[in-house]
């Protein structure tokens, strides 16, 4: 297979086994190896006391597209750290889209880097995540 074929297979099986992701409305929008694009809509109930959307949510859809972009190799990858920047508010109705890139990938360690921006392509925050492969375990069987 090719490494863009693995990738997208693993995308497929992952997603279909995560709750999280599809429950808050995100969709994967691209995917390859060691990248990923998803996007999600900040609806009501991702509101904070402010009416912007909280932080948390911001965090959870770039670490979604960062665990896409980590498994995309079809090796079994965990978050082993992250850092996040809230850069400017999103609002109800907002389409956010968090695009992971793959900084270095080396031994069993990965560095990869996420902006969200909205609709307009304002940067929204910036996340910096760090992978821990698990020593010879695959996402999904190809």
């Amino acid at each position: 297979m090719s490494p863009q074929a693995i990738a997208e297979r693993v995308a497929a099986g992952m997603f279909a086994e995560d709750a999280a992701s599809p429950g808050l409305g995100m969709r994967i929008e691209a995917i390859g190896p060691g990248r990923a694009r998803m996007c999600m809509s900040v609806r009501t109930d991702m509101l904070n006391g402010f009416k912007v959307c909280h932080g948390g949510f911001i965090a959870t859809l770039a670490d979604s597209a960062f665990a896409f972009a980590c498994n995309s190799y079809n090796e079994l990858s965990v978050a082993a750290g992250f850092s996040i920047d809230l850069l400017a508010p999103a609002h109800e109705g907002d389409l956010l889209s968090a695009d992971a890139v793959e900084v270095m990938r080396r031994g069993r360690t990965g560095v990869y880097d996420v902006r969200v921006t909205n609709q307009r392509d304002e940067l929204v925050a910036v996340f910096r995540g760090r992978s821990h492969a698990i020593k010879d375990k695959q996402v999904v069987a190809l």
